[in-house]
């Protein structure tokens, strides 16, 4: 027996991996990784000193599936922090939506493929709640925050 669509783990992480593609990368010009923790993406002959890392935490699948992200909002040569603000500022306007009345955040939820064209499935991801760390100073200069979002979507078990 196959899993429903909603209960995949691998359109879980498609469908995220689809939107902080299409709105931090292909609309904001930002750089990503994928469960990479802090490394800076690999774009050859080119200085990176602002990326946004993101990485998939734990899961509990359930009627009401919930999930934990790491973004990591990283930035170099920002001796004050102040592009990091920026940068944070910029990924919480993407977690956050003003125009419903709880503010939330919906996120699609897609049935994935290999080839051919995507699906979407009903509902989607809400976002719950998004804990944030401080700023954090690595020891490669590099500094960061951490956004900590639980998103919860309804599925089929």
């Amino acid at each position: 027996m196959s899993l429903d669509a909603t209960a995949r783990l691998a359109n879980v992480k498609d469908s995220l991996k689809k939107f902080f593609v299409d709105n931090l990368h292909t609309t904001e010009g930002l750089y990503l990784t994928f469960d990479k923790g802090l490394s800076t993406p690999n774009i050859q002959g080119t200085a990176i000193n602002q990326w946004v890392s993101i990485n998939f935490g734990p899961i509990d699948m359930g009627t009401l599936s919930s999930m934990l992200l790491n973004i990591y909002c990283c930035t170099r040569q920002d001796s004050e922090g102040f592009r990091l603000a920026q940068l944070r500022d910029k990924v919480m306007g993407y977690l956050s939506d003003t125009t419903q009345t709880d503010g939330m955040k919906r996120i699609p939820l897609y049935r994935s493929r290999a080839s051919g064209a995507w699906t979407q499935i009903g509902g989607g991801f809400v976002v719950q709640d998004v804990i944030e760390s401080g700023q954090i100073d690595a020891p490669d200069e590099t500094k960061y925050r951490i956004l900590t979002p639980q998103l919860r979507w309804a599925a089929k078990i």
